[in-house]
């Protein structure tokens, strides 16, 4: 989608441009009740397959945007020494390019991913049983909602400290690897 979205046909960059808006414009539960209960009701496909769908649909669009502005962002100046140098376009993009679009894009990514495992909570409106619905039946037979809410946050909140430390390890990596090489 970032590719459409940065192409200079009108077509493509208009079809990416759509559909980017829809989907980052639409609530993840809306479109998961839509793809469910409307376009694949009777296609006989999971509600795993349908939920996994519908956040690749989401994400890729919120990813899409994120990349393209980090794209924008990326000093333009060294590419164009790469090709005075006598890079090719794609080793320009490779080597020069891309590392600082990563590098841009890597805080909003890591919150996307957070954001993504947050908005699994949904899936239990399409019959999934899922963290937020266990939770949900918990505090309804030990009749602790209260507690049982609050372990259901404490577990989200453990998710997300998982991905950013995840992150973390690998720009520790990096920077191991860069000591290493130098």
């Amino acid at each position: 989608m970032c590719l459409l979205r940065t192409r200079k046909n009108p077509i493509a960059k208009g079809f990416a441009s759509v559909y980017i808006a829809i989907m980052r414009g639409t609530p993840v539960l809306m479109l998961l009740l839509l793809l469910y209960y409307g376009i694949f009701a009777r296609a006989g496909l999971t509600p795993i397959t349908v939920a996994v769908l519908t956040f690749a649909l989401n994400v890729s669009a919120h990813v899409a945007e994120l990349l393209r502005s980090a794209l924008e962002a990326a000093d333009k100046g060294q590419a164009e020494a790469a090709r005075t140098l006598g890079f090719s376009a794609w080793s320009t993009f490779r080597l020069v390019t891309l590392p600082q679009v990563l590098r841009i894009a890597k805080p909003v990514y890591q919150s996307t991913i957070v954001n993504l495992i947050q908005w699994t909570s949904v899936v239990g409106y399409v019959t999934i049983t899922d963290l937020t619905r266990v939770i949900n039946n918990t505090a309804s037979r030990t009749m602790q909602p209260l507690l049982t809410i609050i372990i259901g946050m404490l577990i989200y909140l453990a998710l997300s400290y998982i991905i950013f430390g995840l992150f973390a390890l690998s720009d520790k990596i990096k920077a191991k690897r860069r000591g290493a090489a130098a």
